[in-house]
């Protein structure tokens, strides 16, 4: 006798691990290593009010603009949404499942406003981007 197609019931908890998800070759682990955005609040510390609402970590935004270059995604709209899907790239970001992904406005309003008058968002990009250029890891 064929049975009735079970319906699925939606698990009430998950346990999973990014880091299991992310195979050991991705392209974003080789990175990884040489990316070291450390120091990169302390530089942006001037730019940020210290009061109002939090702001975007700097560091997630370079994050994703090189998930965003090294994926050939020039629209920060898909940057966002492709970021939010991808699990090797929400691991890269140092985003958890639950974490929300910026508005892709953020990605403008930083550039034309906060940052306008600063290069050091353009030179840790360019910098990290070298880098990974000399080990063989992009081209471009």
């Amino acid at each position: 006798m064929m049975g009735p197609k079970q319906e699925a019931q939606a698990a009430l908890f998950y346990e999973l691990s990014l880091e299991d998800h992310v195979p050991q070759d991705h392209l974003l682990r080789s990175i990884d290593r040489f990316v070291d955005l450390s120091s990169i609040r302390a530089h942006l510390s001037d730019f940020y009010s210290h009061t109002g609402r939090p702001s975007i970590d700097p560091e997630l935004l370079i994050r994703m603009l090189l998930v965003g270059y090294c994926s050939g995604i020039r629209s920060e709209r898909r940057l966002c949404e492709e970021a939010h899907l991808n699990l090797a790239y929400r691991w890269f970001c140092r985003l958890d499942l639950k974490d929300r992904i910026p508005d892709h406005s953020s990605f403008s309003k930083n550039r034309h406003g906060r940052f306008r008058e600063s290069d050091l968002l353009r030179h840790v990009f360019e910098t990290t981007v070298a880098r990974c250029m000399e080990e063989g890891l992009v081209g471009g």
